[in-house]
């Protein structure tokens, strides 16, 4: 162009031309330039470092993963990505939400996604209700308001939600930035060695930085103030070679410690495996040494998805992960492209061959040349068939029904985090924050709220009550 700077017209009063077709790209491609945001987990912001295995005895005669079976001190590319979970794109950093906590391995093997929260556990454990608690904590249908009867009124009716609103409504509600909290994929896993024997694992980040949290008032005043809180103090702590750092640890139980397991299921998200019981095991550390060069390539396009795993690690049979493993990459299919894993930031660090993936929008590269789009076929032979990737053979039973959960041991373990957990300040804070919150909702939803609540603890319904007596 000889002038970037104004468009095409007839005189210095007159009309734009159609034909100014510089002008016509630039807007067209400014009208296009936005992609549907994520459904959950809109707003965050990530960094990129690496894994550094430090006790690669501890994991690898459970794991045959090739990132876990290398000499100590080896380092695997990563890329971390954290959140808030409810809010939009554009919402404040500092609301009472649990956080994400996203880490993507660039093994050797292909990509290894631990997709998980700040909480070590969730508010549902069935898929069939999930987006309905999504739908109940984002805005009205009618008003588009975020509206307290429709989260309270949800979760009081899902009990197995009470482990995690506790947590939610703790100091830990609201963390310091992204770097002072702990990082959970919650989901146990199962995990087979190099003699075909399957462990089922927990995988824990435990932050170095330590834990944390905001006193609400303190980030309601940030919430105005500087929204973009904790995704600045990660980017300028980077900036600064501050860089983050966490423990990664895992937790494990034995396929015979899982078959008889019977104080409740071990694969319930709504639960924790108690760390007396399955103690957390250190087998390395990662770190945050590099902030994005462009944010929309490498953080809005940077694509999780629980089904992303390498020989070694498998599916457990929880419920709420099995769902995931599909709702993840059919987002990213929506909000991406069906090329989606093709994008630089998501494409893993090893020869990828798969040529029945062809075609589709957003096609970047040589779409697989002149190679045939069907397989089996005579010009490949058995591409990408390893027997070390074979899925690990176990044995099924059980008739094939809808089993409800909903009073699935909902409040043993609520209790435990209410007396054993959290100290008597604590206590107090928990009941102050979340009489706040609940204290918008209906009376008979409040109502609802403390009946569940005193099955966790009668101390707890009584404070409670009292706080929401109090003038707002």
């Amino acid at each position: 162009m000889g002038d970037k700077t104004a468009s095409l017209t007839v005189g210095p009063r007159g009309p734009t031309l159609l034909q100014d077709v510089a002008y016509l790209d630039e807007v067209a491609h400014f009208d296009r330039e936005r992609i549907p945001e994520r459904v959950v987990h809109a707003k965050g912001n990530g960094a990129f470092g690496y894994f550094e295995l430090t006790k690669p005895e501890e994991i690898s005669k459970y794991c045959s993963a090739a990132l876990f079976n290398q000499p100590a001190g080896t380092k695997t590319p990563i890329a971390v990505r954290f959140s808030t979970v409810g809010g939009e794109r554009g919402s404040a950093d500092t609301v009472r939400d649990p956080r994400g906590f996203a880490v993507k391995f660039y093994t050797q093997e292909g990509n290894l996604d631990i997709v998980g929260n700040n909480t070590p556990i969730f508010f549902i454990r069935d898929p069939m209700q999930f987006p309905s608690m999504v739908h109940s904590q984002k805005r009205h249908p009618q008003t588009h308001l975020k509206d307290p009867n429709c989260f309270w009124d949800f979760l009081t009716l899902r009990t197995e939600s009470m482990h995690q609103v506790l947590f939610l409504y703790s100091d830990r509600g609201i963390p310091d930035g992204y770097r002072f909290m702990h990082g959970f994929g919650a989901h146990a896993f199962k995990t087979i060695n190099k003699q075909d024997q399957a462990f089922y694992v927990k995988f824990h980040f435990k932050s170095n930085q330590g834990i944390k949290n905001l006193d609400p008032a303190k980030a309601t005043e940030l919430a105005g103030l500087d929204p973009d809180y904790a995704g600045r103090d990660l980017f300028e702590a980077i900036k600064e070679k501050k860089f983050p750092s966490w423990r990664f640890c895992f937790q494990l139980m034995t396929s015979e410690q899982a078959d008889n397991f019977k104080e409740f299921n071990p694969f319930d998200i709504t639960k924790t495996w108690s760390h007396k019981q399955f103690p957390l095991i250190d087998i390395g550390q990662i770190v945050l040494d590099r902030n994005p060069n462009n944010f929309f390539a490498e953080i809005e396009q940077l694509a999780f998805c629980p089904a992303n795993m390498v020989p070694g690690i498998e599916p457990s049979p929880d419920r709420l992960l099995q769902g995931r493993l599909f709702s993840y990459s059919d987002a990213h299919r929506y909000r991406l492209g069906v090329n989606f894993n093709d994008l630089p930031v998501n494409r893993p660090r090893c020869p990828v061959m798969n040529p029945t993936f062809r075609d589709g929008a957003y096609c970047f590269t040589d779409n697989y040349g002149n190679l045939p789009n069907y397989y089996p076929n005579s010009q490949l032979v058995k591409i990408n068939q390893d027997p070390k990737a074979m899925e690990h053979r176990f044995a099924l039973s059980g008739e094939v029904y809808r089993y409800d959960t909903s009073e699935d041991h909902n409040y043993s373990q609520a209790t435990i985090f209410w007396n054993q957990v959290l100290k008597q300040d604590e206590r107090e804070r928990l009941v102050k924050n979340m009489a706040a919150h609940l204290g918008l909702a209906k009376p008979f939803i409040q109502e609802r709220m403390l009946a569940n609540c005193s099955k966790v603890s009668a101390d707890l319904a009584k404070m409670l009550s009292a706080e929401l007596k109090k003038p707002a």
